[in-house]
């Protein structure tokens, strides 16, 4: 007799409620993603890399180098060429002194008395961006060039710095290229000066990185991805440039038309043109090629938008001489911290007087940097 077995009924797994919860969940998200991608991501809808907004390549994980446009690869090259290239040798170096001026120079009797005894060894060049200048000094008769209207701030100043250059580039004899102001002085003897520049290689160029409202805060996203964030840099606008780096400003289109579209002031981030084009630009093509100071020295202790200026009774032996003792620049940033960085200036790997040139001197300072001239500039 056969006997029947009850017959067993498997028991249903139930799965637990909180997978099937979070699987809906992610699956809701992604659905909401791809119908409804946030507007700053739209470009980048359906995650084509090749539109994204600047934004957005933070928010995605790395795709590998991009590829470069044809304006990269051109200004890479050339700059490249120019940074290799051997220069023309002169028998007769000069030092190319560019005033920057609005018009007339206070200081032409000053610079003359600088000057005295060493021609051949220098040339001037004139920028007045008002009205012709009314000179006191046979030295700076027929020196004029074509000038134009500069806006503080604007791309304006840059363009007018770039005119100074092209106009000194043209003389061969020309190696180094100072800018200066019409408040600007010299602080050491002629032959001081000459051998402090034509004795390097480098270009003094103000360049610092400044976390703050001053600083980054004036980065705008348009310039990327040819300029991004971590390359902005700033600096005073006074530089004193080998004919090399003279050459690469002017050959310079990429970088300088982006400061010209997105870095201009009373635009939201207050960005000026010329405290931060050739720091930024110097920082990326060449930055071992820089002092990362300017041997024009400018007060900012009093924490205004211009710098201090001096007035007739503050210009004693006392205070020349100890601006020409100064050996280490500072750079302070804008951000809450007010980081102060203090760097002595090398000259050659030697630590040496930071300043060649001082300003901002009001014209009625005149007759006692003259008087004081003699003493203040002795070695």
């Amino acid at each position: 007799m056969t006997v029947m077995m009850p017959q067993r009924h498997r028991a249903v797994a139930k799965k637990p409620m909180w997978i099937i919860v979070l699987l809906s969940m992610v699956s809701v998200v992604l659905i909401g993603a791809y119908v409804f991608p946030p507007r700053s991501y739209s470009k980048c809808y359906l995650f084509s890399s090749s539109v994204c907004t600047p934004s957005f390549k933070d928010w995605l994980p790395s795709m590998g180098r991009r590829e470069r446009t044809d304006e990269e690869i051109i200004s890479s090259v050339v700059i490249r060429d120019i940074l290799s290239m051997p220069m023309p040798v002169s028998k007769s170096p000069k030092i190319a002194l560019m005033f920057l001026t609005p018009g007339s120079l206070p200081f032409e009797k000053l610079w003359e008395k600088f000057l005295q005894g060493h021609e051949g060894r220098y040339s001037i060049y004139v920028h007045a961006s008002r009205e012709k200048p009314v000179h006191t000094s046979s030295l700076f008769a027929g020196r004029d060039i074509h000038s134009d209207a500069v806006v503080w701030g604007l791309i304006s100043m840059v363009d007018a710095e770039k005119r100074l250059l092209a106009n000194a580039l043209e003389d061969v004899d020309n190696q180094f290229f100072v800018l200066l102001s019409d408040s600007c002085v010299p602080l050491h003897s002629f032959d001081y000066v000459y051998n402090y520049l034509m004795g390097t290689n480098t270009s003094f160029v103000d360049c610092f990185k400044d976390p703050g409202p001053h600083g980054t805060g004036r980065y705008s996203m348009e310039m990327f991805p040819e300029i991004d964030e971590r390359d902005f840099r700033k600096g005073a606008q006074w530089f004193a440039v080998t004919r090399r780096h003279a050459l690469m400003i002017l050959a310079d289109n990429l970088y300088y038309k982006k400061f010209k579209l997105y870095c201009k002031p009373a635009e939201g981030r207050n960005c000026i043109a010329d405290e931060h084009y050739l720091p930024t630009l110097f920082n990326m093509v060449d930055p071992g090629g820089i002092s990362n100071w300017s041997v024009t020295h400018v007060d900012w202790s009093e924490g205004k938008w211009h710098p201090r200026s001096y007035s007739a009774a503050d210009v004693t032996y006392d205070l020349l001489k100890n601006i020409t003792a100064i050996d280490e620049n500072i750079h302070v940033t804008s951000d809450d911290n007010k980081l102060v960085m203090q760097k002595p200036c090398l000259w050659n790997g030697l630590k040496r007087p930071c300043y060649l040139f001082a300003r901002k001197f009001n014209p009625e300072a005149l007759d006692n940097l003259l008087k004081l001239f003699t003493s203040y500039t002795s070695v």
